[in-house]
């Protein structure tokens, strides 16, 4: 049963994403274009809570000051009317030819300065309309060839550009936070911080790391084979997660953008269940936006455009609900006890245990019947994955 999302539910969608006109490498567009004054005003419609936007999506790349100034009016005006807001602001820096080689780690010099000057205008822009999120996804940040690029350095100017777009932030008393979005390939043969571990090791390099974190993608962690929950897990345990996008993908292949849960159900009803109840005592871990970032399949009309709308927050909202009812099974609650989940919630070691302790402690090597865990006890664990199976077919 489809659920009523509603602007408290915090979904947002990018205006590339519905404004996707179903061009891809092998044919043209299979839509006309949308504007952006009708966009808001149907999502308002449908339940969104906000659109995020490159700059380049409002407005024409190489676009006047007024030209710029006058989408950026209509915008405005449409957000005024509707009630939605925009949460997040990211610069496009793949798309136009002179990005061919990447914007902040092109070898032209040149190129890296245009790049930072975009940025920085774009930066001003989501101030201004109230954005505390900037995404940056660098899909040109790459190669083809291993000789074309000196990962080393290329990191080094990666790090100067948010090292300075960082302190931009601070001497102009921005609210905003970066999250570095990764992704393994496409369009470049590889890009530089391709995964969520790469991500938040670059981040560590910074001079302002509290001023950084991430905006993992489904799709991106799966294309790599990776599993995106526990990607997910993993970035909010280093407290890094500041935004998400949301979309479905099958299997390591190019980057599908299918609707949130028509890739990896599974995987999809985890994730929900740990953003919605992976907090402290019931509380969600994540408190952002749930941002959706796919592509409405170029074989539909406009109204396929708005049943995908639709569709993603109303699988979300289902998800949201199958974990809730997952989390208060009392037979589920007794497999997770059985399968000792919550047990690994207890320290290894004792408060205040050394070295030394656990040296003296033979029931810790000596002592410990290993042969026991040859054909005795199992895990449960299967048991505790029908259930979650049960859970999300709605069965239970």
């Amino acid at each position: 049963m489809a659920l009523t999302p509603k602007p408290s539910d915090n979904f947002t969608f990018g205006l590339w994403t519905v404004g996707y006109n179903g061009t891809d490498p092998f044919g043209g567009p299979t839509r006309p274009p949308l504007d952006v004054v009708h966009v808001v005003e149907q999502l308002a419609e449908l339940g969104a809570a906000g659109l995020t936007f490159h700059d380049d999506d409002l407005f024409a790349f190489g676009s006047t000051e007024a030209e710029r100034r006058a989408e950026i009016d209509r915008l405005t005006q449409a957000l005024a009317d509707t009630g939605l807001r925009v949460p997040m602001i990211t610069t496009n820096l793949f798309s136009a030819p002179v990005f061919k080689d990447g914007g902040f780690t092109s070898n032209d010099r040149a190129v890296r300065r245009f790049a930072l000057r975009k940025v920085l205008r774009n930066l001003d822009l989501a101030a201004e309309l109230g954005a505390t999120t900037f995404v940056m996804w660098g899909g040109r940040e790459g190669a083809e060839y291993d000789s074309a690029k000196d990962v080393r350095q290329a990191l080094e100017r990666y790090r100067e550009g948010v090292n300075l777009l960082s302190q931009y932030v601070i001497d102009k008393g921005y609210d905003i936070r970066f999250a570095i979005e990764p992704k393994p390939n496409e369009p470049r043969g590889d890009i530089l911080l391709p995964t969520l571990g790469h991500a938040i090791a670059f981040i560590d390099s910074l001079e302002h790391p509290e001023l950084a974190g991430v905006n993992p993608e489904v799709g991106h962690e799966q294309m790599a084979g990776l599993n995106f929950a526990a990607g997910i897990a993993q970035a909010l345990y280093h407290g890094k997660l500041f935004h998400i996008d949301l979309n479905g993908q099958r299997g390591i292949k190019y980057d599908q953008d299918l609707v949130f849960g028509h890739g990896d159900l599974h995987n999809a009803f985890a994730l929900v269940d740990l953003l919605e109840n992976g907090g402290p005592a019931g509380v969600p871990a994540y408190d952002g936006p749930r941002h959706f970032d796919y592509k409405p399949s170029r074989t539909e009309d406009e109204s396929g455009i708005w049943d995908s709308v639709a569709a993603n927050m109303s699988n979300y909202l289902m998800l949201k609900e199958r974990a809730a009812a997952f989390r208060a099974d009392p037979e589920v609650t007794a497999a997770l006890a059985a399968a000792r989940v919550p047990e690994l919630a207890t320290p290894t070691l004792a408060p205040g245990e050394s070295y030394d302790d656990l040296l003296a402690d033979s029931s810790a090597f000596e002592e410990f019947d290993s042969d026991a865990y040859f054909g005795g006890r199992g895990s449960g664990f299967v048991r505790l994955q029908q259930l979650a199976t049960e859970h999300l077919l709605g069965a239970r």
